[in-house]
């Protein structure tokens, strides 16, 4: 007892300024309203995914099929015209590249479509729907929580290192594999999905308030759903960073009725 209170004298100061970090870190997500910890300035993170995009673009192909282009800034734009984004330098980019059913959004808002994904996508509103989660993951500042939160994982892990200092080697290599496992599946992982949970509700009403019907957005989870189980699945929920997609799915179902509302707003239908 009496080591673990030395231990505890030697890291309490550290303790108590995280603690208050932590507390001053908070920030409010629009529409969920969810409270998220975040260690990274908005400026730093901007920067991060500006330089990154740059990279990318040097890296993959990009698509030179004016059509497709249009239809991705297009697109893009009229999402961007609703989401509360500032100082965004907006950028629509179509990758090359048929194998990736992905898109992406940088901070910044640069945003990357690969042509992989269009057959999924299918339609102006199916690809609302990409770009829409895309975007909601820059609004929401996800990158930057999960940097955050890795910082704080990181700190931990110091902290156990630190209070097990006169264990055995093999007591702190134990210790520390289990903290370890115990933070990717207890709490990275799930956080994880939570993010992308998210970013599906903030879609559903970004791509509403942009005059795209919301209810294609099941329809194009329902496509891309298929595309999964044709190409090997999906791992167990509690191993993935995203929901599975029937969960996914059953959660825009129960969210659909607000985005009908919005989009109604919007259009007058």
């Amino acid at each position: 007892m009496t080591r673990w209170k030395q231990t505890w004298r030697l890291l309490r100061p550290a303790v108590l300024g995280l603690t208050v970090v932590v507390l001053a870190a908070c920030a409010t997500v629009p529409v969920t309203g969810r409270r998220e910890f975040l260690l990274i300035g908005s400026q730093e993170e901007m920067q991060l995914g500006l330089t990154e995009f740059q990279k990318m673009k040097k890296a993959t192909p990009v698509s030179h099929d004016k059509a497709l282009t249009a239809m991705v800034e297009g697109v893009g734009r009229r999402i961007a015209a609703v989401v509360p984004l500032p100082n965004a330098q907006w950028e629509f980019v179509l990758f090359d590249d048929p194998k990736q059913a992905n898109a992406f959004c940088l901070p910044g808002g640069k945003v990357g479509v690969y042509t992989g994904i269009l057959p999924i996508t299918k339609d102006e509103v199916g690809l609302a729907t990409v770009i829409g989660h895309e975007v909601s993951h820059a609004v929401a500042r996800h990158g930057a929580e999960r940097m955050s939160q890795g910082l704080l994982v990181q700190f931990g892990g110091a902290m156990l290192g630190q209070a097990m200092q006169k264990n055995s080697a093999r007591t702190r290599a134990l210790a520390l594999q289990s903290y370890g496992l115990t933070s990717t599946l207890g709490v990275m992982l799930p956080h994880s999905r939570t993010q992308e949970t998210e970013a599906d509700h903030l879609g559903l009403v970004y791509m509403a308030r942009a005059g795209y019907d919301p209810s294609g957005a099941i329809e194009f989870w329902k496509r891309f759903s298929a595309f999964n189980n044709t190409h090997g699945g999906q791992p167990p929920q509690f191993l993935s960073t995203h929901p599975v997609d029937r969960t996914r799915i059953a959660n825009l179902e129960r969210e659909l009725p607000a985005a009908l509302v919005e989009y109604h707003k919007t259009t007058g239908k």
